[in-house]
C-alpha cells in the first residue's frame, strides 16, 4: 500500500472560494465564528463549526450540531462544491508576506499511520478524538486536512513546480494569506509524485493530530479492506519551507510568590536581565519574562540536557519554572496556564498581564528538526510546543467518503 494517494477532491470553482474557504476551526472560538460569518452565507465555518447557525450557548458537541453540519455540507456540495472526475493531487501554495511554502493535497494511508511510517509528536485527548470522529460521520467526509511535513527533496520540490506551471484553480486571500491551488489530473504527474513519496522513509504530523487519530478510529470501525475511509485528507510540505512560530505561556497568578521572590528564585537557575522593551527570544534556551509592568530577559545557565525532549525550550521552561515555581505540573489540564500563538506577538501578552495580572512568557520557536527528533525515537513533546503559520484553510478542498477514489 502507497502512503499516498490521489482522490476526487470536492472544491469550490474559483468564483465562489472566497466566499467558501475559512480558517481551520480550531483557531476560532463559536463567538469569534458567529461573528466571521455574518454576511457569509457559504463559509465553510457552517460546516465547521455549525453552532453558528444554532442558538447561541449552544455547545459545540451537541448533537444538533453535528446534523446542522451535514446538512450544510449536502448544501454546499448541492449549490457549490464540485467533485473532479477523476482521482487527483492538488498543488497548494500559501505565501504570507515573504514567506511562501507549496505542497501537495492527497490522501494518506492510515495503515501507513498505525505503522508508524506517519509519525506523531503530540499526545491525543479522547474527547478531541471523538468530536472529530463525529463530524466525520455525520458528514461520511473528512473536510479538515492533517498538517503533515517531510524532509525536503530536490525530485519532489522539482515535480511540484511542474504542477504549478498549469492554469490555477483557485487564487483567493484568507485574512492576509494567499491561498492558491492547482489540479494534478495528468496521470504521468500523479504516478511520478506517487512514486517519488513513496520513496520517503517517513513523514510527520505537525498539526492535526486529532483529525488523524480520528480518521483511523472511523477507519477501524468501518467495514475492513480497501476503501476511502483507508485514507485521510492530508497536506504535505517540505520541512525547508515550514515556518513555525513560538507558543508562549500566560500564568494568571504568581503562586503567592511577590515579584522580588520570583526573581530570586529564576537567579540560581537563570540569567535574569531587565529589558527595557518586549523580549523575543533570539536563541533556543532563552526566555523572555513580563511581570509587574516590565521585561526580563532568562537565559539558562548550564549545559543543556541530551534527550530531545527535555532540551525543547517548552521542557526547559516546564520542568525549571511552571512545576518548580508555580505548581503547574499538568499544563494540559491547569486552569492557571493558557498558551498564546507566538502571531499575537509579546505585546499581546503584556498587555493581557497589566490588564489581569499574573505572568508572561515568550518562547524561542521549536524546530522543526527537533520535532523530527522527538517523532524518531517515538516520545511526544509536551503541549502547546508548536505553532505554523500560515494557517491552512478549511474547505479548499474536501475528501468524500461516500464515492469511489
Amino acid at each position: 500500500m502507497s502512503l499516498i494517494r490521489p482522490f476526487r477532491g470536492l472544491r469550490p470553482d474559483a468564483a465562489h472560494a472566497e466566499a467558501v474557504i475559512a480558517p481551520p476551526y480550531d483557531v476560532l472560538s463559536s463567538a469569534e465564528a458567529r461573528e466571521a460569518v455574518t454576511g457569509r452565507p457559504l463559509s465553510f465555518l457552517r460546516v465547521s463549526k455549525a453552532e453558528v447557525d444554532l442558538p447561541e450557548g449552544t455547545a459545540p458537541t451537541d448533537e444538533a450540531v453535528f446534523r446542522q453540519a451535514a446538512e450544510n455540507f449536502a448544501r454546499l456540495r448541492r449549490e457549490v462544491l464540485t467533485e473532479d472526475a477523476t482521482p487527483c493531487y492538488y498543488c497548494y501554495e500559501l505565501t504570507m508576506g515573504d514567506h511562501v511554502q507549496k505542497g501537495l493535497v492527497a490522501t494518506a494511508s492510515v495503515d501507513a499511520y498505525v505503522q508508524g511510517r506517519i509519525r506523531r509528536h503530540e499526545l491525543t485527548r479522547p474527547d478531541k478524538e471523538r468530536d472529530r470522529v463525529r463530524h466525520i460521520e455525520a458528514l461520511n467526509a473528512q473536510t479538515g486536512p492533517a498538517f503533515l511535513t517531510f524532509r525536503a527533496d530536490p525530485g519532489i520540490a522539482a515535480l511540484l513546480v511542474r504542477a504549478s506551471e498549469g492554469p490555477v484553480a483557485i487564487d483567493t486571500v484568507l485574512q492576509g494569506v494567499r491561498h492558491r491551488l492547482w489540479v494534478i489530473a495528468d496521470a504521468g504527474l500523479v504516478d511520478a509524485l506517487t512514486a517519488a513519496f513513496e520513496k520517503l522513509p517517513r513523514v510527520y504530523i505537525a498539526d492535526g493530530h486529532h483529525r488523524t487519530a480520528a480518521a483511523r478510529i472511523v477507519a477501524g470501525s468501518r467495514e475492513a479492506g480497501a476503501g476511502p475511509h483507508q485514507w485521510f485528507l492530508s497536506v504535505l510540505f517540505p520541512d525547508n519551507e515550514m515556518q513555525i512560530l513560538n507558543y508562549d505561556r500566560v500564568v494568571t497568578d504568581l503562586n503567592g510568590q511577590t515579584v522580588e521572590g520570583l526573581k530570586a528564585a529564576l537567579t540560581p537557575i537563570f540569567e535574569v536581565l531587565p529589558e527595557g522593551a518586549p523580549v523575543r527570544p533570539a536563541a533556543h534556551a532563552e526566555f523572555g519574562m513580563y511581570v509587574d509592568g516590565r521585561w526580563y530577559r532568562l537565559r539558562l545557565r548550564g549545559a543543556l540536557p541530551k534527550d530531545p525532549v527535555a532540551r525543547l525550550d517548552v521542557s526547559l521552561l516546564q520542568d525549571h519554572v511552571l512545576a518548580p515555581l508555580f505548581g503547574i505540573t499538568d499544563p494540559r489540564r491547569d486552569q492557571r496556564i493558557d498558551f498564546v500563538g507566538g502571531i499575537r506577538g509579546p505585546e499581546a501578552l503584556a498587555e493581557r498581564v497589566n490588564r489581569d495580572g499574573g505572568v508572561a512568557f515568550t518562547l524561542y520557536p521549536t524546530s522543526l528538526a527537533d520535532l523530527m527528533a522527538v517523532a524518531d525515537q517515538d516520545e511526544v513533546m509536551p503541549p502547546k510546543s508548536t505553532w505554523f503559520e500560515p494557517k491552512l484553510a478549511d474547505g479548499l478542498v474536501s475528501y468524500a467518503l461516500d464515492g469511489t477514489y
